[in-house]
């Protein structure tokens, strides 16, 4: 653990203000959902909360399952990072920071599908080759969790209905998962 040389006192409702440069280092902004843990030694660790996370055996599965049924690498993510992948490429996707433009897509709210035309590919990741041909978000009791996107290799393809549908599928499913 790495000392901040940080220290806020609490106030007379038990609250304490988690500083600026730490929620803007840790992206952590209003609505973030946040674990609290205690240790023995009187140490309290906050810790950002993945509902997805939560779910990763049952995401695993799930996105080999959509991968093979669609004939794309596809992934699942929270809102930080790629949570499970499965298909070509999965070694340079899973566990990595999603890309600044997917995370404002998915700010959205609404499916995304590439249709090819002036707008750049998508990339799911920094430093990615593949790119996103659908996403949708998984909105769990009204929130803003994740996404499961269908990848494409070819950038000139539009995105097959299908494929938009399947990740529509995937997304409120797990949403539900997370519901109960």
């Amino acid at each position: 653990m790495k000392a901040t040389g940080i220290v806020r006192r609490i106030d007379e409702l038990g609250r304490v203000v988690i500083p600026k440069e730490i929620r803007r280092t840790q992206h952590i902004r209003q609505g973030t959902p946040l674990e609290i843990f205690t240790t023995g030694d009187g140490e309290v660790i906050f810790k950002k909360y993945s509902p997805v996370e939560e779910l990763e055996p049952l995401a695993q599965r799930y996105v080999q399952v959509l991968s093979r049924s669609l004939g794309v690498p596809c992934i699942i993510c929270d809102r930080e990072q790629i949570i499970a992948a499965c298909g070509a490429g999965k070694k340079e996707l899973e566990g990595k920071p999603i890309s600044a433009r997917l995370e404002q897509t998915l700010e959205k709210r609404n499916l995304y599908t590439w249709s090819g035309g002036e707008e750049p590919p998508l990339a799911p990741c920094q430093g990615s080759t593949r790119q996103v041909g659908a996403a949708a978000p998984i909105l769990a009791a009204g929130e803003l969790v994740g996404a499961v996107a269908a990848l494409t290799q070819d950038p000139r393809q539009p995105c097959p209905p299908e494929q938009a549908k399947a990740v529509q599928v995937a997304a409120g499913f797990l949403a539900r998962q997370m519901e109960e």
